[in-house]
């Protein structure tokens, strides 16, 4: 087999229970020896294994790692797998797990897929393809129920599923199927997880029967006020069920025919997440800090929001202009959005605190959409100094150049960095600095980064010869070619996010439940089910970001101690547990325990020396 063909992952056909040796179980496997395949010599897979999964999970179950190790032939023993010479047997022995003495495997023809592999190596499990396992929920059982406790660890923190964190045990409230009440967050998560990554792959793949029946299955598993893999399914199902629907359009619009979308929904939402989650908050103060440093000593200071909806982050940045030593400056703040009455309420709010701190003060709104906006709008007036603020806004311009991508690349030329290189070259890939700029986003399509939309927007501003630009956008990659790349990316994005607020908030509160519908659901929705203009939630991580922007001409500008101090007080002091900033070569992540979610950067007119 040519390398390149073994570099697609190839792995063992059947290595889903190889071996689990844990302190109160043991699985011997008998496979037929023709049905191993082991990965190329320059894949090293426990190295894999060890390097992606999340940190707080390597301690798990050395089960886990003598499962991977076995099955690629790094290391066996006699004690752990037995190989049979007889091709007939494809029996496996189940012992001390509760579980009868034999489970029927059926012959399998054809290796784990790449998608499947990549979900190995993120939660340290392998799916299972739906014809393995006549009864998948007693393999399950006797699975996770072997996995106990070991040295005063905690089940839940060594469950393969760490990375959708501190899943509560009991279904949705309410639930029409009291056996789900037997079954523990972590099978249910793995189960659900397999189920979702099935249907999306025959929903990819046209295959709406199979698809259908996987709906169903997961619907029973699924509650919109469950845990966090409960409710993410949920949504993810709507988002898959949408995707096939559109394949009758007719269908389609009828079903939707009905259906009001209301801007004055839309900013609440927007404004229950602000005040249910702190990446809003952290986002408007790191913004204003960096432009508080990049004004000091300015008498004129005109500031371009690229989205003006909420007014609290320049109430903010105006009570800190006024306890300047030199005194404050004349602010000029341009607002920029698609409904007018949002932008009068924006001016009528910014006026009043102005007027009550004795600053001067005014407020430009642009009613326009983003993608239409004109730079003479703007009115920018020699002598000021002017800053943009563009907050999860940039990424929707990228929507208008998908017609360039598709006519300068193919498909399969852009996938998950994974996909695109062997594993090897993956793994010698430079991870300590994430947020550099890799080959996949700068050399190999030059002529997209210089093209589109995005990049005359980009230009624009800065002809503007702004004095700083901070910019926040979501930290993944949701803007793949394929549904499946955007699946995967999605269900571990969105599950940091779900999880948030499973810590913090009520599965009750009504509020919560408006942001994971309206907010997080809707999101979902458009990464799935949605292809060309119409897809307007196409986040990309910073490393895409950054050789745009050096492209266009800004320069870096480090962001400072003190707007990482601020937003880390700000944590403390409203007790936010579980999140994290860093700073990364000046660049800040939040992050959701190990999980980076959202990034700030921030640039200049001219290259950063």
């Amino acid at each position: 087999m040519e390398d390149a063909q073994m570099a697609q992952f190839s792995f063992v056909n059947t290595m889903t229970f190889a071996t689990l040796n844990a302190k109160y179980f043991q699985y011997n496997v008998l496979i037929p020896e023709t049905m191993l395949q082991v990965v190329p010599k320059d894949i090293d897979v426990i190295q894999i294994y060890r390097k992606i999964l999340n940190p707080n999970v390597r301690s798990m179950s050395q089960a886990m790692i003598n499962a991977l190790e076995a099955t690629v032939g790094t290391k066996r023993t006699d004690d752990e797998v037995t190989i049979s010479d007889s091709r007939n047997e494809d029996t496996t022995r189940l012992k001390d797990t509760g579980l009868s003495s034999e489970v029927n495997l059926q012959s399998i023809s054809k290796p784990f897929s790449e998608f499947e592999f990549f979900f190995i190596c993120f939660i340290g499990f392998p799916i299972i393809t739906s014809d393995i396992f006549s009864d998948p929920f007693r393999i399950f059982n006797g699975l996770m129920s072997g996995m106990g406790q070991e040295d005063g660890s905690s089940s839940i923190s060594s469950s393969p599923l760490h990375l959708f964190s501190l899943m509560s045990l009991s279904p949705g409230i309410g639930s029409p199927y009291p056996w789900l009440r037997e079954m523990e967050s972590e099978e249910r998560g793995l189960y659900l997880i397999r189920l979702l990554v099935a249907c999306a792959n025959n929903v990819a793949a046209g295959s709406i029967e199979n698809a259908n029946i996987e709906l169903e299955q997961i619907n029973r598993l699924s509650s919109s006020d469950g845990d966090t893999m409960q409710r993410i399914a949920a949504y993810f199902t709507e988002a898959l069920a949408n995707r096939m629907l559109k394949g009758w359009p007719g269908l389609y619009k009828a079903i939707n025919s009905t259906k009001i979308t209301s801007i004055s929904e839309e900013i609440l939402t927007k404004r229950l997440f602000f005040d249910l989650c702190p990446f809003l908050r952290l986002s408007y103060l790191i913004t204003n800090q960096a432009i508080l440093e990049a004004m000091e000593g300015e008498k004129m200071v005109h500031i371009i929001d690229l989205c003006s909806s909420e007014p609290a982050q320049w109430i903010n940045l105006l009570q800190a202009l006024r306890t300047r030593s030199e005194g404050p400056p004349h602010l000029r703040i341009t607002g920029i959005h698609q409904e007018k009455e949002v932008l009068e309420q924006m001016a009528l709010r910014l006026n009043e605190e102005a007027e009550k701190l004795d600053i001067p003060f005014q407020f430009n709104p642009i009613v326009t959409r983003l993608e239409n906006l004109e730079m003479e709008q703007l009115r920018y007036k020699s002598g000021e100094a002017l800053a943009i603020s563009s907050v999860l806004q940039l990424h929707t311009l990228l929507a208008f150049d998908d017609e360039t991508i598709k006519r300068t690349q193919s498909p399969s030329s852009n996938r998950i960095l994974i996909n695109s290189q062997t594993l090897g070259d993956f793994l010698k890939k430079d991870i300590v600095n994430p947020f550099s700029p890799s080959p996949d986003s700068t050399s190999s399509s030059p002529l997209l980064l210089n093209s589109g939309k995005i990049m005359s927007f980009l230009n624009s501003l800065w002809n503007l010869s702004p004095k700083l630009m901070v910019v926040t956008e979501q930290e993944s990659n949701h803007n793949g070619f394929t549904l499946m790349d955007r699946a995967l990316e999605a269900l571990i994005f969105y599950a940091a996010l779900f999880d948030c607020l499973e810590s913090t908030v009520p599965r009750t509160s009504v509020d919560r439940q408006k942001v994971e519908k309206m907010l997080f659901g809707e999101e979902i929705k458009n990464i799935i089910a949605c292809e060309g203009l119409e897809r307007k939630v196409r986040h990309e991580k910073l490393e895409k970001w950054i050789p745009r922007f050096e492209l266009a001409g800004f320069g870096r500008v480090p962001l400072s101690y003190n707007g990482m101090l601020v937003a880390t007080r700000l944590l403390q002091n409203y007790g936010y547990d579980g999140y994290k900033i860093k700073n990364e070569n000046g660049f800040l992540v939040i992050c959701w325990h190990n999980q980076p979610l959202f990034t700030i950067s921030a640039w200049k007119f001219g290259r950063y020396s």
